[in-house]
């Protein structure tokens, strides 16, 4: 890997710069403490062993591992303070998180300026690697499509097979690899395992371990590779986890609730406590019906759970079979403007606070809804490995209320899949805000 032994070193080096030069310009009376300084930088050098976080990976980019980026940094500030405590050291709170924050703006710079000119110096011609394949079947496009990413420095030479190709990419035979690789200087060897006969593969490892070539092997997949899927290793053996997801983490588990507790929390204290009353009184004008309805829905792991709203319906006997259809004749005057804004969800955040939804997930369904879609709408079902939430990443896109098609529900359970298998705390934000970007903008399907 030409040029990739001085990655760990420059990086380590360019954050200590960054840390202590930041340090020592706008903190220079606590800085200045030869104690302060080792504990620094051992805090920084100390976290980044623990979590290893230098590592060099050929497909990593900017945001691949940016959560482990911010857990690191969250260590090192819990450590920064620290510090003043055992070194009995006076600080401005307010002060020091002004710098934390203006060094995390350096850092994740810095992260952003390295990713970028790696990836120029590599569109340059420079940190490659030549990688061939050994086989053919429906895998190799896949493959071939990773090593044409310019900025991951892979110069991809072809494939070998014993069936002889047509494809521009196709070098010869199994047996005429070995040769080509020595003289190509070729440093990865792909295997597809299903493509060769076990002498073949005991016959590639050991050209690989004599002649110093990284061999990677591919299992046969029978096609069914998905974008969640995980390898995790039993002793020696490799299990692929079909749905995996990064809710799964521990990080995201924990990280995910407290932000649930904080957030519904403060709607329930500043929104719902003085907004309960006064639609208790505006009801009262219309209706006799209780303020709050309930409604028994799937949650996680198809559990079910009361799922609260403020009443937007006179009582009816298909409130638990039938959704809000557009110019409904069960819907109060007020609750249709609650439902065109959204406020009838607010009950939900306790839901939130008891650990039955989140903030953000794929909007549950009534249990009668979810019975009939479980049978008739492929990985339907999946959706119910995450909490059900109040706004969805679905719903911002157009998928919400209303299923007048079957094409709205397919989409639905499109975008809640790939929700699941793409969290991130900042398409957490973005879906909330554009969620109440949305109710103040109003939607076409809010009725």
């Amino acid at each position: 890997m030409k040029g990739s032994y001085f990655i760990i070193p420059f990086s380590v080096t360019a954050h200590i710069i960054t840390i202590n030069l930041t340090l020592y310009l706008l903190t220079p009376d606590t800085y200045l403490n030869v104690f302060a300084i080792i504990g620094y930088n051992a805090a920084w050098l100390l976290t980044a062993v623990g979590l290893n976080f230098y590592t060099v990976e050929r497909k990593e980019r900017f945001i691949t591992k940016f959560h482990k980026f911010l857990r690191h940094y969250l260590i090192f500030s819990l450590a920064y303070f620290a510090l003043f405590a055992l070194l009995n050291i006076s600080f401005s709170i307010k002060y020091h998180l002004f710098v934390l924050s203006f060094l995390l703006f350096l850092l994740i710079f810095y992260r952003w300026f390295f990713f970028s000119v790696r990836r120029l110096y590599r569109i340059d011609g420079g940190n490659f690697i030549n990688v061939v394949i050994i086989g053919n079947d429906r895998n190799i496009h896949s493959i071939q499509a990773i090593f044409k990413e310019p900025d991951f420095g892979y110069r991809y030479k072809g494939f070998f097979h014993n069936n002889q190709s047509e494809d521009s990419r196709y070098l010869g035979s199994i047996e005429k690899s070995y040769e080509y690789i020595i003289k190509h200087n070729v440093e990865e060897v792909y295997c597809l395992v299903s493509q060769v006969s076990d002498k073949e593969l005991h016959q590639l490892i050991s050209f690989a371990d004599n002649n110093l070539k990284r061999l990677k092997l591919i299992p046969d997949n029978k096609g069914i590779y998905t974008r969640a899927m995980q390898a995790e290793l039993f002793g020696n053996i490799p299990i692929f986890n079909l749905r995996g997801s990064p809710l799964e983490k521990n990080y995201a588990k924990y990280g995910k609730r407290i932000f649930d507790i904080l957030f519904s929390s403060l709607v329930i204290i500043f929104i719902i406590s003085w907004l309960t009353p006064i639609l208790y009184l505006i009801t009262r004008l219309e209706s006799k019906d209780a303020l709050f309805f309930k409604q028994i829905r799937h949650g996680y792991n198809k559990k079910s759970f009361w799922c609260y709203k403020y009443r937007s319906m006179v009582k009816n006997k298909d409130a638990h079979l039938k959704m809000c259809r557009k110019n409904d004749s069960r819907t109060t005057r007020v609750g249709r403007v609650l439902r065109q804004t959204s406020i009838d969800e607010l009950p939900q955040f306790f839901n939130v606070l008891r650990g039955e939804m989140s903030v953000v997930g794929p909007r549950p369904h009534m249990e009668t809804h979810s019975l009939e879609y479980a049978n008739s709408v492929d990985k339907y079902l999946v959706r119910h490995f995450v909490k059900p939430g109040i706004t969805g990443l679905a719903q911002i896109k157009g998928y919400r209320g209303e299923i007048s098609k079957k094409s709205d529900i397919i989409n639905r359970t499109r975008f809640d899949i790939f929700y699941l298998e793409k969290w991130s705390f900042w398409m957490d934000c973005k879906i909330i805000y554009q969620t109440i970007e949305n109710a103040f903008n109003g939607e076409e399907k809010a009725y």
